[in-house]
């Protein structure tokens, strides 16, 4: 007799993202022994369902269109859970959480779990639809969802003061590999290489897509201050859209006279070899960031980060780096130069700091855990492993 858990994951797709890449790394570690998982996309199978699917991940796609949710597409979710038929259904993102509040409905009345990425409802950087749809699931919070996971304390805080229910609210953070994203001396050597630099010249670093939120303008132009006074320095950009083809970036880039300093090099398979590589890891970001996995990577690499104080930032950086406000390139490259600055055993040193915070407060495993923690619960039984989780500082 098969007594585990079976966790359905609907997620509004799969190509690259934070949702995306953490709710791989979930599927990818939870105890099969407890539970059974599947994945079901509202649209397509992107890059990262690709690779569940490769993982052996049962997946399934209802090609849903990216400008809405109709009613077929509705119907279609209902059946798949009435045929997949999971003991609890975990929804990622508004559109999601939605769709996927109302199906479990006419599905067996399957227990929900929400779950929310942002830290903020930006209408500057978010677009109207996904707001409105953001508001009815405010309203909706105290009918559907058992549970609402928040992936930061800025998530739930935002989200309890537009009308979501606090009483159904948990924070679980993003985890890290620590196995995989490693301090690696080769990495620092390599990547220096590959771009023709002395294998001394300091790097700092931006991994994330081309998009508003991200602000790459606020780091060019701290990439110019920063240059003017320490020209040795170098930077790389990389994450989607982020390529010399991008007119925006490469006229930024122009204007500062950086385009042998600042290289962009678009979407990377070796992301942790990049991280590793660099002497400062940064996030500029201007809205939106919940709970950022760059962030994270860099600091389990033992590179100290230079961020700003948007969404869970500050708290995942601690005192391991340096917090600025969002928007300041003149803070940021202040920042930057103070880490620079340190003596090489000192800059080390802060390094490992960085890396041991990472390992005792967001290790994948026991972020992991903490999910399966909340399942169990939600099935009325005891917590596995044994394993007692605490809350990140």
């Amino acid at each position: 007799m098969n007594d585990r858990i079976s966790i359905a994951h609907l997620i509004t797709g799969t190509s690259t993202g934070g949702a995306e890449t953490m709710l791989n790394k979930l599927v990818s570690r939870i105890d099969r022994e407890r539970f059974d998982v599947s994945v079901i996309s509202l649209t397509t199978a992107g890059e990262i369902g690709r690779k569940m699917i490769d993982e052996g991940v049962s997946f399934h796609s209802l090609d849903a269109s990216r400008s809405g949710l109709d009613l077929s597409a509705l119907a279609r979710l209902i059946r798949a859970l009435r045929r997949i038929r999971p003991d609890i259904l975990q929804t990622w993102m508004y559109h999601a959480d939605l769709a996927g509040g109302l199906a479990a409905r006419f599905a067996h009345s399957i227990p929900v779990a929400w779950n929310i990425r942002h830290s903020d409802l930006d209408p500057d950087h978010m677009k109207k639809r996904t707001i409105r749809v953001a508001g009815w699931c405010a309203r909706l919070s105290r009918r559907l969802p058992e549970r609402i996971v928040c992936c930061s304390r800025a998530s739930m805080e935002t989200h309890a003061a537009i009308g979501y229910d606090t009483g159904r609210m948990v924070v679980i953070p993003n985890g890290f590999d620590t196995s995989l994203f490693v301090p690696d001396s080769g990495a620092r050597s390599s990547v220096r290489k590959d771009l023709g630099l002395d294998r001394n010249a300091p790097l700092v670093g931006l991994v994330a897509r081309y998009h508003p939120q991200k602000d790459h303008a606020t780091f060019v132009r701290a990439a110019g201050i920063l240059h003017a006074e320490m020209p040795l320095v170098r930077f790389i950009l990389c994450g989607k859209e982020v390529t010399a083809d991008n007119t925006d970036l490469a006229g930024m880039i122009g204007e500062e006279g950086l385009e042998d300093t600042v290289f962009p090099l678009g979407r990377r398979a070796d992301i942790p070899r990049i991280q590793a590589s660099l002497d400062i890891a940064s996030s500029s970001a201007s809205s939106g960031e919940g709970f950022p996995n760059i962030i994270g990577e860099a600091m389990s690499c033992g590179v100290p980060c230079v961020v700003t104080d948007v969404g869970d930032s500050a708290e995942i950086v601690g005192d391991c780096g340096q917090v600025i406000e969002p928007g300041d390139p003149e803070a940021l490259a202040a920042g930057w130069k103070k880490i620079l600055a340190m003596k090489r055993e000192a800059r080390a040193a802060l390094g490992e700091k960085a890396r041991e915070r990472i390992k005792k407060n967001y290790e994948i495993g026991a972020v992991t855990a903490r999910y399966e923690i909340m399942y169990l619960d939600m099935c009325g039984k005891r917590r596995p492993r044994g394993n007692s989780v605490t809350s990140a500082p």
